[in-house]
Protein backbone atom coordinates (compact mmCIF):
# COMPACT_ATOMS: atom_id res chain seq x y z
CA UNK A 1 0.00 0.00 0.00
CA UNK A 2 1.46 3.73 -1.06
CA UNK A 3 1.84 6.22 1.76
CA UNK A 4 0.93 10.03 1.12
CA UNK A 5 4.68 10.44 1.37
CA UNK A 6 5.44 8.42 -1.50
CA UNK A 7 2.49 9.17 -3.49
CA UNK A 8 4.41 13.12 -3.09
CA UNK A 9 7.78 11.83 -4.22
CA UNK A 10 6.09 9.88 -6.93
CA UNK A 11 4.21 12.79 -8.69
CA UNK A 12 7.38 14.73 -8.06
CA UNK A 13 9.46 12.37 -9.84
CA UNK A 14 7.04 12.16 -12.72
CA UNK A 15 6.72 15.63 -12.82
CA UNK A 16 10.73 16.24 -13.37
CA UNK A 17 10.31 13.57 -15.98
CA UNK A 18 7.88 15.25 -18.02
CA UNK A 19 10.03 18.57 -17.44
CA UNK A 20 12.77 16.24 -19.23
CA UNK A 21 11.31 14.98 -22.10
CA UNK A 22 9.95 19.09 -22.19
CA UNK A 23 13.22 20.12 -22.63
CA UNK A 24 15.16 17.64 -24.34
CA UNK A 25 12.52 17.46 -27.01
CA UNK A 26 12.72 21.66 -27.36
CA UNK A 27 16.11 21.11 -27.90
CA UNK A 28 15.80 18.69 -30.82
CA UNK A 29 13.50 21.14 -32.38
CA UNK A 30 15.48 23.89 -31.93
CA UNK A 31 18.52 22.30 -33.52
CA UNK A 32 16.19 21.63 -36.67
CA UNK A 33 15.31 25.30 -36.38
CA UNK A 34 11.50 25.06 -35.36
CA UNK A 35 10.22 27.22 -32.84
CA UNK A 36 6.52 26.20 -31.90
CA UNK A 37 5.45 26.66 -28.31
CA UNK A 38 3.53 23.12 -26.45
CA UNK A 39 -0.04 24.93 -26.71
CA UNK A 40 0.46 25.34 -30.28
CA UNK A 41 2.05 21.82 -31.27
CA UNK A 42 -1.11 20.57 -29.15
CA UNK A 43 -3.43 22.79 -31.38
CA UNK A 44 -1.63 21.36 -34.87
CA UNK A 45 -1.99 17.35 -33.31
CA UNK A 46 -5.32 18.29 -32.34
CA UNK A 47 -6.39 19.70 -36.46
CA UNK A 48 -4.10 16.59 -38.05
CA UNK A 49 -6.68 14.34 -36.22
CA UNK A 50 -9.83 15.00 -37.43
CA UNK A 51 -11.30 13.36 -40.79
CA UNK A 52 -12.09 16.95 -42.33
CA UNK A 53 -10.75 20.40 -40.86
CA UNK A 54 -12.58 21.24 -38.06
CA UNK A 55 -14.55 24.06 -37.24
CA UNK A 56 -12.82 26.65 -33.93
CA UNK A 57 -15.23 26.01 -31.95
CA UNK A 58 -14.55 22.03 -32.62
CA UNK A 59 -11.07 22.83 -31.08
CA UNK A 60 -11.89 24.70 -28.31
CA UNK A 61 -14.61 21.62 -26.98
CA UNK A 62 -11.42 19.06 -27.97
CA UNK A 63 -9.03 21.01 -26.40
CA UNK A 64 -11.47 21.96 -23.30
CA UNK A 65 -9.99 25.92 -23.38
CA UNK A 66 -12.24 29.02 -24.39
CA UNK A 67 -12.71 29.51 -28.20
CA UNK A 68 -10.52 32.83 -27.96
CA UNK A 69 -7.54 30.69 -26.67
CA UNK A 70 -8.15 28.81 -29.68
CA UNK A 71 -8.40 31.85 -31.80
CA UNK A 72 -5.13 33.55 -30.62
CA UNK A 73 -3.48 29.71 -30.93
CA UNK A 74 -4.61 29.52 -34.59
CA UNK A 75 -3.65 33.08 -35.33
CA UNK A 76 -0.15 31.64 -34.82
CA UNK A 77 0.32 28.66 -36.62
CA UNK A 78 -1.02 30.44 -39.59
CA UNK A 79 1.15 33.58 -39.46
CA UNK A 80 3.88 30.46 -39.53
CA UNK A 81 1.81 28.89 -42.44
CA UNK A 82 1.22 25.46 -40.68
CA UNK A 83 -2.66 25.79 -41.02
CA UNK A 84 -5.09 28.32 -42.81
CA UNK A 85 -8.44 29.19 -42.16
CA UNK A 86 -10.83 27.99 -45.28
CA UNK A 87 -14.62 28.10 -45.57
CA UNK A 88 -16.92 25.69 -44.99
CA UNK A 89 -18.44 24.69 -48.20
CA UNK A 90 -22.06 24.39 -46.59
CA UNK A 91 -22.39 27.37 -44.60
CA UNK A 92 -20.21 30.46 -45.43
CA UNK A 93 -20.42 31.81 -41.48
CA UNK A 94 -18.44 28.98 -40.52
CA UNK A 95 -14.82 28.87 -40.86
CA UNK A 96 -12.66 25.61 -40.65
CA UNK A 97 -8.93 24.83 -39.85
CA UNK A 98 -6.81 22.91 -42.47
CA UNK A 99 -3.40 21.74 -42.15
CA UNK A 100 -0.53 23.56 -44.56
CA UNK A 101 2.45 21.37 -45.81
CA UNK A 102 4.38 23.51 -43.49
CA UNK A 103 1.90 22.23 -40.72
CA UNK A 104 2.51 18.38 -41.99
CA UNK A 105 6.06 19.19 -42.23
CA UNK A 106 6.25 20.29 -38.28
CA UNK A 107 4.03 17.57 -37.50
CA UNK A 108 6.68 15.38 -38.39
CA UNK A 109 9.69 17.29 -37.21
CA UNK A 110 7.59 17.20 -33.65
CA UNK A 111 6.96 13.30 -33.98
CA UNK A 112 10.78 12.92 -34.16
CA UNK A 113 11.49 15.21 -31.94
CA UNK A 114 9.40 13.12 -29.08
CA UNK A 115 11.26 10.14 -30.60
CA UNK A 116 14.49 11.78 -29.96
CA UNK A 117 13.69 12.89 -26.83
CA UNK A 118 12.35 9.30 -25.16
CA UNK A 119 15.35 8.09 -26.37
CA UNK A 120 17.42 10.25 -24.48
CA UNK A 121 15.56 9.87 -21.69
CA UNK A 122 15.36 6.07 -21.29
CA UNK A 123 19.14 5.76 -22.64
CA UNK A 124 20.21 4.48 -19.20
CA UNK A 125 17.11 1.62 -19.02
CA UNK A 126 17.58 -1.82 -20.34
CA UNK A 127 15.21 -3.49 -23.18
CA UNK A 128 13.94 -5.52 -20.01
CA UNK A 129 13.38 -2.63 -18.33
CA UNK A 130 11.88 -0.14 -20.47
CA UNK A 131 9.15 -3.44 -21.28
CA UNK A 132 8.08 -2.72 -17.49
CA UNK A 133 8.16 0.51 -17.82
CA UNK A 134 5.74 0.83 -20.75
CA UNK A 135 3.45 -2.12 -19.05
CA UNK A 136 3.17 0.31 -15.85
CA UNK A 137 2.44 3.48 -17.87
CA UNK A 138 -0.38 1.84 -20.12
CA UNK A 139 -2.00 0.61 -16.78
CA UNK A 140 -2.23 4.33 -15.75
CA UNK A 141 -3.15 5.37 -18.81
CA UNK A 142 -5.30 3.40 -19.99
CA UNK A 143 -7.17 3.15 -16.01
CA UNK A 144 -10.86 5.11 -15.68
CA UNK A 145 -10.93 8.55 -14.70
CA UNK A 146 -10.15 12.12 -15.59
CA UNK A 147 -8.29 12.36 -18.98
CA UNK A 148 -5.92 14.98 -19.44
Amino acid sequence: MSTPDADGMLAEQLLRLTRRLHRSQKQQLESVDIAITPAQSRLLRTVAHFEEPPRMADLADRLEVVPRAVTSLVDGLEAGGRVRRVPDPTNRRVTRIELTDTGRATLRALRDARRAAAEDVLAPLTAEQREVLAGLLSSLVDSPGPRC
